[in-house]
């Protein structure tokens, strides 16, 4: 049998009370939760003995470095005899203030990348001796107009025709040819005849050949052949030519 340690041995009281046996064994519920009581102090008080293996000792435990947390931010509120205060120095200015309450322009990323796209370069790269973008301005479409429909200012002159499908150019540049000073009498324009823009040049032209208003002409008189208008006219040339008679 195995023996029973020091600390939970109970001690036998001697005398009985109510309700005890003839030979005193028995202990009442008062004397049992006593003796319980005290081989529980005795086993508080006194460590258990560690069952270790004859020439074996225990391992030191591990050394853990300490752990640097680094600058940690202050709290915004300090407490101060009961009272909490906020640290002013660390709060928005007035002008960051006023940003955050006017309304914000949220644009949509895919409408952004795709204009971005769009966009493209620049330039036209060192190939094409990095031509800028065109600058489209109302002057400069009217330009561009003008010489994609230069066939019809000169029916004597044949140009070849506009296959792509862009109206304006993505890489273009305005400039002004300079003359060469042998040039003078050959291929010089005079200073009246000199114009900011082409159509102006075009107007210019107009006034003086008149090719334009003849050719309207002509085509107002085919539309106009065989309706009453025609008719009126002719009668009148009639009725004229008898009176001459």
């Amino acid at each position: 049998m195995a023996a029973i340690p020091e600390e939970l041995q109970l001690d036998t009281v001697s005398g009985g009370g109510p309700g005890d046996g003839d030979d005193g064994d028995d202990l009442s519920d008062q004397q049992i939760h006593h003796l319980l009581r005290d081989a529980e102090q005795r086993l508080r008080a006194r460590p258990l003995p560690v069952n270790r293996a004859p020439g074996r000792q225990l391992a030191p435990l591990p050394k853990f470095p300490q752990i640097n947390p680094g600058d940690i931010p202050q709290p915004y509120v300090n407490s101060t005899s009961e009272v909490a205060r906020i640290d002013s120095s660390r709060l928005l200015a007035l002008q960051d203030k006023g940003l955050a309450d006017s309304p914000r322009h949220v644009e949509d990323p895919v409408r952004v990348k795709e204009r971005l796209a769009k966009g493209g370069n620049a330039t036209a790269g060192p190939d094409w001796f990095n031509l800028p973008r065109t600058n489209l301005t109302p002057q400069l479409k009217r330009d561009l107009q003008l010489l994609r429909l230069r066939s019809v200012l000169d029916p004597k002159r044949h140009y070849k025709k506009n296959t792509k499908g862009n109206q304006y150019p993505e890489f273009s540049q305005v400039g002004t040819i300079a003359e060469g000073s042998t040039e003078f009498f050959s291929a010089r324009i005079p200073n009246k005849q000199r114009k900011k823009t082409f159509v102006d040049e075009v107007l210019a032209g107009e006034r003086e050949s008149g090719y334009f208003g003849r050719k309207y002409s002509e085509v107002q008189a085919s539309k106009m052949s065989g309706r009453k208008a025609f008719y009126k006219k002719l009668k009148e040339r009639r009725s004229s030519a008898g009176k001459s008679r």
